[in-house]
């Protein structure tokens, strides 16, 4: 089946810039904090990818494992792993706690705003790569331009929101909560010249990829994959795709990348595809 460029979706967020990334227009009315790739209904639709621009912190939350989603009707549950593309000098992400508490002192935490200090808050820098899994604590902060691709749930349980007038989600979101320090890292190894991988071992897949010209990437046909150019572009299966897109693979996609393009490839499952360059 032929590669699928995936329709976009801006969501508005109080949180978000009006200047965004290149590759999407800028905001002209309310800020735009997140733009999706929609996969079409009946297609690969196991991962979601989307961009995120911020301003200010988003929320403290946390996402469910895939037990508990589906205990509470949905198909899956939300690891998410992020890419930074953009960060100012003090650009920090929330994950995880300081220390290890007990889950009616997070919710006293929660309560009372302390615990926007108990989250760890660490610094980034362009180039970074961070997975958290399902019931990780978590908050992106501001002056950040993030690639983010996730198990593909629409499901944030909020414990807090600096004041701003959304809902919280306390019961459920302490229920799934792992309420001490992020203990779990990313490395990048290198598999050959052309690929790096960023992300393994838990829900999803994410390699760097930067074939030469006339190399193909194939995929097995019971594991779709999302191409997600970075920077520069090139053509997939005769269609020109460049930097702010993101195309549905399944089965065998020929690729022809421009010199210097930066492609991401992300496929759901722990384990890396064996052979992906040919």
């Amino acid at each position: 089946m032929p590669a699928t460029r995936l329709p976009t979706i801006r969501v508005e967020k109080p949180w978000g810039r009006h200047a965004l990334w290149p590759g999407f227009a800028d905001a002209s009315g309310a800020p735009v904090g997140e733009i999706w790739f929609e996969t079409p209904a009946g297609m690969g639709n196991d991962l979601l990818v989307k961009y995120l621009f911020t301003s200010e912190r988003l929320s403290i939350q946390v996402h469910p494992d895939d037990p508990a989603a589906r205990a509470a009707g949905y198909p899956r549950g939300k690891d998410e792993a992020w890419v930074v593309l953009a960060a100012e000098p003090d650009a920090t992400i929330g994950i995880g706690l300081t220390r290890t508490v007990s889950a009616d002192e997070l919710r006293a935490a929660a309560l009372d705003g302390s615990i926007e200090t108990l989250l760890d808050w660490r610094p980034v820098r362009v180039g970074d790569v961070i997975y958290s899994p399902a019931g990780t604590v978590h908050a992106i902060g501001a002056g950040l331009t993030l690639i983010e691709v996730q198990q593909s749930l629409d499901l944030t349980y909020r414990l807090y929101d600096y004041g701003r007038p959304r809902e919280l989600h306390l019961d459920a979101g302490l229920a799934v909560s792992e309420r001490g320090p992020f203990i779990r890292q990313t490395t990048a190894r290198m598999l050959d010249a052309a690929r790096s991988v960023l992300v393994e071992g838990g829900k999803f897949v994410l390699e760097r990829v930067t074939p030469h010209a006339g190399q193909a990437l194939t995929l097995p046909l019971d594991r779709p994959g999302l191409l997600i150019p970075v920077s520069g572009g090139g053509r997939i299966d005769g269609a020109a795709f460049s930097a702010g897109q993101c195309w549905l693979v399944e089965g065998r996609a020929d690729i022809d990348c421009a010199a210097g393009s930066d492609v991401l490839f992300a496929y759901p499952g722990a384990d890396v595809i064996p052979t992906l360059l040919v």
